[in-house]
C-alpha cells in the first residue's frame, strides 16, 4: 500500500488520519486483532548466505544475526542481532486484556504501520478535563513497539482535545509519562503497568499544567517570539561553518491558526494564551504539516519529527508560566 498505515481499526469517531475499519464498541480482542491486521506473527529465521553467485553453491548461516518476517505473508521485515526480543502483535493487544475489563478503559485504535514494522494500540482511560469554553480534553494511553531498531517498546500517556482531535503526549516527571522498553530485554506487561503507574496521578499533574496554559494570556510579540524559536533549525552544510534556519512558512501557518484560523483557536481557553499556542503547533503538525499521506502523518506526529515538535512546543509553553 502507498500508506504507512497497512491496516487498523478503530472504534468511535473516524480518527483524523481517515484510515481504518470501524467497530463498534466495547469489542473483544480477538476482533480488533481481525479488524486491525495483527492476527499473525513475528517469526524469526537464521540469517543465510550463498558463498557463490550460481544457485548451487554453498549456503551458510551467520549466526549473529537473524531475519523477521510475518507468519502470514512471509514478508521480510527487518534483520536484527540474536538478542533482540520480539514483542508479538497479539502482545500489544494483549496488554490492555485488565485495562479494558476491570480498569475503565477502552480500546480505540490499532493498527499496523510500515508493512509490520511498527505495531500499536490506543485506549482511552476514562480520564477527561474540560477548560474555559467548553474545551474538552482525554486522556489515552497509547502502546507501540517496532521490530527494525527503531522504537523501544513504548506504553506513553497521551492526551486528544476533542474539538480538533489533536493528539499531544503527556509529558511530565523524569519518565515524561512514558515507559520505554530496549529490545534487548524481555517485554513484562504486568512490570510496565506497575512502572508508568497505570493511575490518576500522571493525568491529575498534566491537567494542572493545561488549566495554568489555559489562563497565561500571551501578547503578539511573545506569540511570534514562541513560533520563531520553534521553527528555527540548526544545519550545517559540508565544508562550512554551522548557521540557522527559519523555517517561515511553519511560522506562518502555525501564527494563522493561533489567531483564530485554527479548530478551537476562538475557544475561551485558546484565544491569546499559551494552551492556543501549544494547540497551533499540535494541529499544524497533525492536519497541516506537509507528508506524502496520512499514514506518513501519522507516523511523524506520533514517533517521529512531528511528535518532537509538539514536544518542544509543550516544553517551551511551560516556561511561560514559570
Amino acid at each position: 500500500m502507498s500508506h504507512l498505515v497497512q491496516t487498523m481499526a478503530y472504534a468511535g469517531a473516524t480518527p483524523w488520519h481517515g484510515l481504518g475499519n470501524r467497530l463498534q464498541a466495547f469489542q473483544p480482542l480477538d476482533v480488533w486483532a481481525e479488524a486491525a491486521g495483527m492476527n499473525w506473527r513475528i517469526e524469526e529465521t537464521d540469517v543465510m548466505f550463498r558463498t557463490g553467485a550460481h544457485e548451487l553453491d554453498a549456503v551458510k548461516a551467520f549466526s549473529e544475526q537473524k531475519v523477521l518476517y510475518r507468519s502470514d505473508t512471509l514478508a521480510p521485515l527487518s534483520t536484527v542481532s540474536q538478542r533482540y526480543q520480539v514483542v508479538q502483535p497479539s502482545q500489544v493487544l494483549e496488554f490492555y486484556r485488565d485495562l479494558t475489563e476491570v480498569g475503565g478503559y477502552q480500546l480505540e485504535t490499532a493498527g499496523v504501520l510500515k508493512g509490520g514494522r511498527k505495531l500499536w494500540a490506543l485506549a482511552r482511560t476514562g480520564q477527561s478535563t474540560t477548560l474555559a469554553g467548553g474545551d474538552e480534553v482525554r486522556g489515552y494511553l497509547l502502546l507501540a513497539t517496532a521490530c527494525d531498531g527503531t522504537l523501544a517498546t513504548t506504553a506513553q500517556f497521551t492526551s486528544v482535545r476533542v474539538v480538533c482531535n489533536n493528539t499531544l503526549q503527556i509529558a511530565l516527571g523524569r519518565n515524561r509519562g512514558a515507559v520505554k522498553v530496549p529490545h534487548r530485554s524481555e517485554f513484562d506487561p504486568q512490570a510496565v503497568k506497575d512502572e508508568l503507574g497505570v493511575t490518576i496521578s500522571s493525568w491529575d499533574g498534566f491537567m494542572v499544567r493545561m488549566h495554568e496554559l489555559a489562563e497565561r494570556k500571551v501578547s503578539h510579540t511573545e506569540s511570534e517570539r514562541f513560533f520563531q524559536r520553534l521553527f528555527t533549525y540548526s544545519w550545517t552544510r559540508p565544508g562550512a561553518e554551522g548557521s540557522v534556519k527559519v523555517n517561515d512558512r511553519g511560522v506562518k501557518a502555525v501564527l494563522s491558526l493561533f489567531e483564530g484560523n485554527g479548530r478551537g483557536a476562538t475557544l475561551q481557553s485558546a484565544a491569546g494564551t499559551a494552551w492556543g499556542l501549544v494547540n497551533s503547533v499540535t494541529e499544524y503538525v497533525d492536519h497541516q504539516q506537509r507528508a506524502r499521506n496520512p499514514g506518513n502523518r501519522l507516523n511523524s506526529a506520533w514517533f517521529g519529527a512531528g511528535a518532537a515538535l509538539k514536544q518542544k512546543a509543550w516544553d517551551a509553553a511551560l516556561e511561560l508560566i514559570g
